[in-house]
């Protein structure tokens, strides 16, 4: 084994090791959301929202690509299907500090298929492959995986043939890891919310992914809302990637990162306060508190008080002049709605 595929081996293994992560979310996974997410779980890989390639290339760079090293193991979610365009963007990332590159083949957005990227990719596994072959040789002197996240399907691709297709096609690129979501994507008729919720889950074909395809490292992802849930993924796959659970319920995230390693679980108060630091910091530079609070809302989903909380939170943090005082005054909230309840 040649150095370069050395390093990434064993930056491959050591990703995989980690067992869940957090989906690349449009509008939800930037940085603010990330550091927050790297408080509940040490151990999870993070992902970016997706860029495309162009943006990477020619666009602001410190707004699109930033983040803070607490974060890592960080992922790039790219979007793109020009070979040599993503190879330049991945080369970006990985010189950047990226942990891991990913190509989406999952977007079911219109704005995305306009682009010839996304969900309409499954449709041309070749030209995936040959991506996948460009990034990876672009980053390799740089020991910096490449993956795919993809559906089961699009429209009327109904049969795990087609699926297994896709796999072995894109495969040959070298790619070892494959994040699936357990959806078909729907690329007419539905939006990109109705294909989150309307196509039925099939976990049992990415199930099956994994067992006719031992040596590589399949990720699931698509409706999984539990501890309980995702215990019983990884008994048929390597990892589980949690989506809109790990944003509305944040603490989700703790609960699962003590279960796989062992984490004591923290006190939400707690996480809040080793947020501060982070949060002073941005309002120094201009940042507005609800840029990065609008991330913590579901942090007490469940408890008594919560909804004290995420209001004070949402009536409060969007003005000019909003500090750290007004997330105190959303825990003090909680606390006494708590107090209000038990007396009750």
């Amino acid at each position: 084994m040649g150095i370069e595929n050395q390093h990434v081996a064993e930056k491959s293994a050591a990703l995989k090791s980690t067992k869940f992560s957090v989906a690349p979310m449009m509008d939800w996974t930037d940085r603010h959301c990330r550091y927050f997410h790297r408080l509940l779980a040490p151990h999870a890989l993070l992902y970016t929202e997706m860029v495309t390639a162009p943006a990477v290339i020619h666009g602001d760079r410190a707004r699109l690509l930033g983040y803070d090293e607490a974060e890592h193991p960080v992922a790039l979610q790219l979007g793109g299907s020009e070979p040599d365009e993503l190879a330049e963007a991945a080369r970006i990332g990985a010189e950047l500090g990226y942990d891991e590159i990913n190509l989406n083949v999952g977007c079911p957005s219109d704005r995305v298929q306009s682009g010839r990227f996304g969900a309409c990719l499954m449709r041309e596994p070749a030209l995936v492959r040959d991506c996948v072959a460009a990034m990876r040789e672009a980053v390799a002197h740089l020991g910096v995986p490449v993956t795919v996240k993809c559906r089961i399907g699009v429209d009327d691709q109904d049969e795990y043939a087609g699926l297994a297709s896709f796999i072995e096609t894109v495969q040959a690129s070298g790619c070892d890891t494959f994040i699936v979501h357990a959806r078909k994507a729907w690329l007419q008729g539905l939006s990109p919310k109705e294909n989150r919720e309307v196509p039925p889950l099939n976990h049992a074909r990415v199930y099956r992914l994994k067992q006719e395809h031992a040596r590589l490292t399949v990720v699931i992802n698509g409706g999984i809302a539990t501890l309980a849930e995702a215990l019983e993924h990884l008994r048929h796959v390597d990892g589980v990637m949690l989506g809109r659970t790990a944003y509305h319920e944040p603490y989700r995230l703790a609960e699962i990162e003590h279960a796989l390693h062992g984490t004591p679980l923290p006190d939400r108060d707690e996480v809040l306060q080793r947020l501060r630091p982070y949060v002073e910091a941005h309002l120094a530079r201009g940042d507005r508190l609800q840029h990065i609070t609008r991330h913590v809302l579901g942090l007490y989903q469940g408890l008594p008080g919560a909804r004290m909380f995420r209001r004070v939170l949402s009536e409060q943090a969007h003005r000019a002049d909003a500090g750290w005082d007004v997330v105190e005054a959303a825990i003090e909230a909680r606390r006494a709605g708590e107090r209000a309840l038990r007396a009750a």
